[in-house]
């Protein structure tokens, strides 16, 4: 099939099966309100056109899977490209088995159910190979389980989810990196307290969990019992790669156009635009967003090779450092206006809103200064920071 013809096939379809009209309420955070449009989105094969027919997709060609992406995105229709940015989904396809595997990654194309990571703990934050959570193997009255004990922090939607991806300690005596193993875990059960974290942004995106002998299926494991490190070099690459893409934009959605113009409409309302060092100013902040586009094109190639590409990190650097310059370009254009708050003034607002949001990206998915580390050890080849404790049994590491 040429391109004009996948083109004209896509729009098609969309004519025949789009409607905005038809949006329902989500019933929580993390489960799409376009659920039933997404089912149909998922067996056309557009959600994951990539991906072969047999999983589910289209065994496309990147270039024309970039065709079907570009035709919803005329119409403002959601679910295709989800080969590239469904951290959830691409991580069960690589390393659940068959049966698990089957089983959840229609419901998570389709926005069936909410997720959460449940990676980050008080004394594993940076450091996430020191995680302390245990799971305990054992036999249950409906089979082969693990009893999990621990507390996560920062983690997003976990008051809603229905599953949290879970890294857990499975073997004491290995090193830090080799006793951990990555599960599905059930988020609705007793045992399972969520305590949600007020964030400088007056929101509780955030928050804390308490897990206590709450229990995960053996058969929601995902790769090896303790391999999980690798599996979650998957799902990071996936995360790194969706904060690296794109950012969450302006709260109130009233304060003008969006995307690369964005700066250029802002600073002519403001007055402001004829000012040279502004200009020069906007167009090395679209300048760095086009840059980053084009290096996020080439970590994506190696993560369809099936390789955690290092790359992913300059791409999520990069994202913090345009989200602060792009916010302090806001507040600089509106000058004593940015001092002014609430849904009157919107200009300001979001330029609030996007001043203080922006440390979500610097610190959420690996901070800058982890990104950094893995960028000089892994893209430049120099040499890595030494760490005593790598190969010491993990129940020997001493912790604060």
């Amino acid at each position: 099939m040429t391109d004009e013809q996948l083109a004209a096939e896509v729009r098609a379809w969309l004519e025949a099966n789009w409607d905005p009209g038809r949006k329902v309420k989500a019933e929580s955070f993390g489960r799409s309100p376009y659920q039933p449009f997404l089912e149909q989105v998922l067996a056309a094969g557009y959600a994951v056109p990539t991906w072969p027919k047999e999983r589910w997709g289209l065994g496309l060609k990147p270039a024309q899977a970039r065709i079907i992406e570009q035709e919803f995105a005329a119409v403002g229709a959601p679910g295709a490209a989800q080969d590239k940015h469904n951290l959830w989904a691409n991580t069960a396809l690589a390393h659940a088995t068959p049966e698990f595997r089957d089983e959840i990654v229609p419901k998570l194309l389709t926005g069936a159910v909410g997720m959460c990571l449940l990676y980050s703990e008080p004394g594993a934050g940076s450091d996430l190979a020191a995680v302390r959570t245990r799971a305990d193997r054992e036999q249950g009255p409906d089979g082969d389980r693990f009893r999990v004990n621990g507390q996560k922090v920062w983690t997003s939607g976990a008051a809603v989810a229905d599953y949290g991806m879970l890294i857990a300690r499975t073997d004491w005596d290995a090193p830090k990196h080799k006793g951990i193993s990555f599960f599905f875990l059930p988020m609705k059960q007793p045992g399972v307290e969520v305590r949600p974290l007020r964030q400088i942004t007056d929101e509780a995106h955030f928050n804390e969990v308490f897990i206590t002998d709450a229990f995960v299926p053996a058969a929601n494991l995902l790769g090896p019992l303790n391999g999980g490190w690798g599996v979650l070099q998957t799902a990071l690459a996936y995360e790194r790669s969706v904060m690296g893409d794109a950012a969450r934009g302006p709260r109130s959605g009233k304060a003008g156009p969006k995307g690369d113009g964005a700066l250029v409409e802002l600073a002519r309302e403001a007055g402001v635009l004829d000012d040279p060092l502004m200009r020069q100013d906007i167009a090395q902040v679209t300048a760095w967003k086009i840059l980053n586009r084009l290096n996020n094109a080439r970590a994506k190639a190696d993560l369809k090779r099936g390789t955690s590409s290092p790359i992913m990190s300059l791409g999520k650097l990069a994202m913090s450092r345009i989200l602060h310059q792009e916010a302090r370009l806001r507040t600089q254009m509106l000058g004593a206006e940015s001092l002014l708050e609430g849904p009157d003034h919107p200009r300001a607002e979001d330029a609030n809103f996007l001043s203080l949001n922006a440390y979500f990206t610097s610190i959420g998915g690996g901070t800058d200064q982890i990104q950094r580390n893995i960028i000089g050890e892994r893209v430049l080849g120099l040499p890595k920071e030494p760490e005593i404790d790598r190969e010491m049994p993990f129940r020997e590491v001493k912790s604060g």
